[in-house]
Order: C-alpha cells, then structure tokens, then sequence
C-alpha cells in the first residue's frame, strides 16, 4: 500500500470521536495519522447545524448510541458530569502542543473514561496535568490561532461534523465524518478511486429537489 497521511479531526466533546480514536488501531500499515484538534461549535455555526446534543429529543439517544459503541470496541465509557461542555481551552492546550496521538488518547481518557468536563479552573489544571502540557497554553495567543487556523482550514476542506477522517487524494481532499463512517475510509484506502465507480460515480450529478428554510 502506497503510505498516506490521515488526518484525524477532533473536539474533545464528540463521544464518538473518543471510539474512533479506538478504531484506528484498524488502520493498515503504511497509514500515518495526524491528530488535529477543533472547535466543533465554530464548525457547526458556519454550516448552519446544531450539534446531536442540542436537540433535546436527540441528545440521549446520541450517549447511548456512543457508549454502545464504545463497548462493542472494548472501551469502558463514562460520561462527565457536564455534556456539552465548554472544550476551547483544553483544545487550545493540545492545539498549543501540536500534541500526538498518544497524548490526544489520554486527553479523551481523561473526558471519556474518568468522565470529568475540563471547563472548570481546577479541572482544566487536572486536565493539564493529566496530559503533561503546560496549563499555560490555555491562554497562549500562539495556541489560540493555531486552533482557530486548524479549525478554518477543516472548514475549507469541507470538514462539517467531528469526528472527520480526511486525506488527499488526487480528486482533492476526501473527508469521512463519523465513527461509522470508518469502515468506508478502509474500503477507499483500498481503492482510492473507489468512488470513481458505480453506484457511487453519478452522486455528484443528484440534483436538490426541495429546499427548507
């Protein structure tokens, strides 16, 4: 397999981002994975969306659908206190560091598996310490704009939900959003013309017949 970069969006509130952390252990050999951290609110109000936790009669059925994926990946999974919370300054802190895998996987860990909301002054502090970046960063004009930068370059890309997959291809940048999209980013490293085929080749041709206000 010819080696490919994937970058790996993420918010530190997405649940399903913290299974799909999990589920890139499937990821073939020859893969690289860059972990990008962003700010989904910013995301979702330039594409005019509301996230699965916003809409009240969603919002349930959303923790239960992550936890039941979570289990059937081997993940023990426990909500915080606080959901959604406010993520901007612990993503400035990773974004700050440009931080790896290894340190975004205890950061949802530390959201996802010790259910803490690192939104408060003395749980950011934990929350820094947990993942061995200085609490500083919180606050740093450097961090700011790298996560403001990563967070508008995703949204030029095309990137509209978190968790997004996307990688280039030499049709442009291919991005796969959500866990359950994973198995249809293995299918395309495959065969990276994959959607150059039938059924998938007349998509872009589907015309919209109505449109809400």
């Amino acid at each position: 397999m010819t080696p490919r970069t994937i970058e790996f969006h993420y918010d530190l509130i997405s649940p399903f981002a913290h299974v799909a952390l999990k589920r890139l252990e499937e990821l073939p050999a020859g893969v690289t994975v860059r972990p990008v951290p962003v700010l989904l609110g910013a995301i979702l109000s330039h594409w005019g969306q509301l996230g699965p936790a916003e809409i009240s009669a969603k919002r349930l059925h959303t923790y239960r659908l992550s936890v039941f994926l979570g289990k059937k990946h081997g993940l023990a999974m426990r909500f915080p206190p606080r959901h959604p919370f406010n993520p901007l300054k612990p993503l400035r802190l990773l974004a700050g560091a440009d931080a790896g895998l290894a340190t975004v996987r205890r950061a949802f860990d530390f959201v996802f598996e010790q259910g803490r909301a690192p939104d408060t002054d003395d749980e950011l502090a934990a929350f820094a310490e947990h993942v061995a970046i200085p609490l500083t960063l919180a606050t740093d004009d450097a961090a700011k704009a790298a996560l403001r930068a990563n967070t508008d370059l995703a949204i030029g890309r095309g990137v509209f939900g978190v968790p997004s997959f996307m990688s280039r291809s030499k049709a442009g940048h291919q991005v796969f959003w959500g866990v359950d999209a994973f198995d249809m980013l293995l299918a395309w490293l495959d065969d990276d013309a994959l959607f150059e085929h039938e059924p998938y080749r007349h998509l872009d041709d589907v015309s919209v017949g109505i449109t809400r206000k």
